[in-house]
Order: structure tokens, then C-alpha cells, then sequence
């Protein structure tokens, strides 16, 4: 005979599962998400089949194309936009509906914490959302009919990210809808602190310092290192400690028994713990690069030899925040070096923040790498100019064919129409999702 604790979880689980099918908002979400991925897959598909074609061949750019940049990632940016603007509205009504119906007094005669039933609403919810990256998923089948070459590694990174991102979304909704009273303060409150994140994207960009490193951790940071395959642990941590957290600050304020006082309290605790878990995650440097042209990395043969390096590796970048030059070098050289050289102290210095009046600096545009008292001093922005430094200054010599023949990424060029896909996201998925919501509400009307 099932317990009463299971008895009620089953019970709450079928509850928060008919209030999501019966809510318009989600069938909007599904429905707006497919012409989004659309859009997005058929955009990519284009570029990807005209450049792969350069000059009739497969020849030029064609050879360095990815999928995982190329179709994977534009594609899946729909469910970027969907947690941003559709998912908050889908969770705070699953929470604040129960404030509004009287429904939240009725959950709390069962044998359940509070903590329990906001897991079982996260999970009815991240199902929900899971069926939604269906959408985007379409594209991958469409492209599979096209010939089109399918890394699954790659794919399911890029569906990490966006999964981990729809988990914040929703533990933020959820926190928002159990803080206040009104659905539409939730969404002012959740709207609020995404703009937010993007305002410190937006400053780490134009200050650098700490604001980059902040930026680091939010959620459009987070989905583009999974986008580009590299999976970092301190990003995945800390994302996983944010979500717990506004889990249980919600589970908190969901004690409608319990005094303001004593729930003050408990959020205070709850908030110190996460700080201090965020601050510990941020620490760990493991990571691993998934994309099958390592564009994280350097070649094996440049990465062994770079393990060997013992002591402080210092390298100091001249170069302002606004300087494209900086993005050229943190993208194509210095992300690979913190990977093989998890240990080098690296940071950029400038006295503003476009590098505009500094160019009558000598020092400025220059990439100083310290060793043990070595110094190198170079002005290149690429991959091979930081290896080579790098191998300078640590007295090192390059591998013989540091990176072999079978190791250059040729790319998977593929000269192609996005045949069908119009018809698949602009007719047949709009078409299916609104029969199949006007079926759940006429059932459960």
C-alpha cells in the first residue's frame, strides 16, 4: 500500500500538471517558440549553404564551418528568448494561481513540505519546458534529412544550456511569485532582475574588472560558452546553487503559517548559504571542450607540453574593454590558455575604457607573459601568437606537427536549401500545438 507521503506527492504531481496544460499562457509559449526556432533555423541553414558553396565548391570558408556554431546555436536561441519573455509568465501562474484560488491551503493539509511541493511544481514545470525545446529540436531532424553531419556531444551541450538557463527562469519566477501577491508584480519583479543581467553585461563590456568577471555568471553568458561546447564547472555550479537557492527562498514564503519574521530569517540564512556556494564555485576550473574542432582548445600536442609549465604564468594585456583587439585575443588565445594552464594569472590593464586616448602609450596593445623572472613581450592577437609566447617565455619547444593533419578541423560543408522548413514551423507546428491546446482546454473545461 503507497504511503501517504507518496499518495500526496502523486496527487500534487497530477494537480500541477493538469494547472500547466490548462494554462493559455503555456500554449502560447509553445505555439510563439516553433515560427521563433523557425526563423532562426532557416536563417542559419541559408548562410551555412551559400558560404559551404563559395565559389562552387566546397572550398574557402566552407571547410572551417561547424554545425555547432553554424545551425545548432542561432537555432536553439529561440528558447533563449522563450525563458526570457514567455517562461516567467507560465511559472509565476502555476505559483500565484494557487495564492489567488485558495489552492495553496488546500496542499498544505497534505503531508508535504513546503519544500516538496516546490520541487514537484520546478519539475512539472522543467517538463514543460523540456516539451517546448522540441521546437528548436525540429531543426535538428530537418537538417539530418538535408545530409546535414550531426555531432551529438555538440547537440546535447547546446541543450544543456539552454535547459540549465529555462531551470534559472523558473526558480526565479517562482521566488518572484512566492515574494509577492499579484502575478503582475512577479513579472515586473522577474522582468526587473533580467534586464538587470544584462546591464552588467552591458557594463562589463564598456568597464571590464569585476563587472567582467560577474558577467561571467549570467544566464546569456552561460548559454553562449554551452553554445560554443565548452562546459565549465564553475559556471554549472554555481547556475545548479542559484536554482536550489530559489527554490528554497520560495518554499520559504510558501509557509503562509509561519511569521514574516521567522521567514525573513530563513531567506537571510538561505541567501548567505548560496553566496557562499557561488563564491566556492567560482573557483573550481574544470572544464571540458565538447566541440568537435576544439575551437576551445589548443592542439593535444600544445596542451601537453603546456601542463609542464610549473610556477606563476603572468600575463598582463594592454588592452581597454571597447578594443576589439581584446576580443580578438580573449576568444582566440587566452580562453584556450586558461584551459591548458588552469593556474596562469591572467588580467588586463587600461586607464579607460575605449583605449581611445591611449595610443600614444607605448606600453598600450601589448601582451607581456612573465615566467620566473622571463619576460615576452608581444603584440599578436591570435591562437599561435599566445602559444608561441607562451612557449617562449617557459622555454619550451613547439611539438614537431603540433597539430597533425588528422587533427585540423575541415569543417562539414554542405551546400543546401532549408527545404520544408517554412511549412514545418510556420504551418504544421502552430497548427498541431494550437489543436492540441484547444483538445486540453475544452477537456478540462
Amino acid at each position: 500500500m503507497p504511503s501517504p507521503r507518496r499518495t500526496a506527492v502523486r496527487w500534487l504531481f497530477t494537480k500541477e500538471w493538469r494547472e500547466l496544460v490548462a494554462s493559455r499562457a503555456y500554449w502560447v509559449l509553445l505555439v510563439v517558440i516553433g515560427p521563433l526556432a523557425g526563423m532562426s533555423f532557416i536563417s542559419a541553414v541559408t548562410a551555412y549553404g551559400e558560404l559551404s558553396s563559395a565559389n562552387g565548391t566546397g572550398e574557402g570558408v566552407g571547410q572551417a564551418f561547424s554545425p555547432l556554431t553554424g545551425v545548432w546555436a542561432p537555432t536553439f536561441s529561440a528558447c533563449e528568448l522563450a525563458a526570457a519573455f514567455l517562461l516567467p509568465f507560465v511559472a509565476i501562474r502555476l505559483v500565484s494561481g494557487d495564492h489567488q484560488s485558495g489552492a495553496l491551503k488546500i496542499e498544505m493539509q497534505h503531508p508535504l513540505s513546503s519544500w516538496s511541493r516546490l520541487l514537484v511544481k520546478g519539475a512539472v514545470l522543467m517538463i514543460g519546458w523540456l516539451i517546448a525545446t522540441a521546437a528548436p529540436a525540429t531543426g535538428v531532424l530537418l537538417w539530418a534529412s538535408y545530409g546535414g553531419h550531426i555531432d551529438v556531444p555538440e547537440l546535447l551541450s547546446v541543450m544543456a544550456g539552454h535547459i540549465l538557463n529555462g531551470g534559472l527562469t523558473i526558480a526565479l519566477a517562482v521566488t518572484a511569485a512566492a515574494l509577492t501577491e499579484h502575478p503582475a508584480t512577479a513579472a515586473i519583479v522577474t522582468l526587473t532582475v533580467t534586464v538587470g543581467t544584462w546591464l552588467i553585461n552591458f557594463a562589463a563590456a564598456v568597464n571590464g574588472g569585476w563587472w567582467e568577471r560577474a558577467a561571467q555568471f549570467t544566464p546569456t553568458a552561460m548559454v553562449a560558452e554551452f553554445q560554443r561546447g565548452l562546459l565549465r564547472a564553475d559556471i554549472t555550479l554555481a547556475a545548479l546553487t542559484v536554482i536550489v537557492a530559489g527554490l528554497a527562498l520560495a518554499a520559504v514564503w510558501l509557509r503562509i503559517g509561519v511569521s514574516p519574521l521567522a521567514r525573513m530569517r530563513a531567506s537571510v540564512l538561505v541567501a548567505a548559504i548560496a553566496a557562499l556556494a557561488v563564491a566556492g564555485a567560482s573557483r573550481v576550473r574544470g572544464s571540458w571542450d565538447v566541440s568537435e574542432s576544439r575551437s576551445n582548445s589548443f592542439s593535444l600536442a600544445d596542451e601537453a607540453a603546456m601542463r609542464t609549465i610549473r610556477g606563476g604564468l603572468r600575463v598582463r594585456a594592454h588592452f581597454a574593454p571597447e578594443d576589439p583587439r581584446r576580443s580578438d585575443l580573449e576568444y582566440r588565445g587566452l580562453r584556450k590558455l586558461r584551459r591548458a594552464v588552469p593556474d596562469a594569472d591572467i588580467e588586463y590593464l587600461s586607464a579607460t575604457s575605449t583605449g581611445l586616448f591611449e595610443q600614444a602609450n607605448d606600453q598600450y596593445g601589448e601582451v607581456w607573459y612573465e615566467l620566473d623572472g622571463r619576460k615576452v613581450v608581444s603584440r599578436i592577437t591570435t591562437a599561435e601568437g599566445v602559444r608561441d609566447a607562451v612557449f617562449d617565455v617557459a622555454n619550451l619547444q613547439i611539438p614537431p606537427g603540433s597539430q597533425p593533419a588528422d587533427e585540423i578541423f575541415r569543417g562539414y560543408p554542405l551546400s543546401t536549401r532549408p527545404r520544408g522548413a517554412a511549412a514545418v514551423f510556420f504551418g504544421v507546428w502552430p497548427l498541431v500545438i494550437a489543436g492540441i491546446g484547444f483538445a486540453a482546454q475544452w477537456r478540462n473545461s
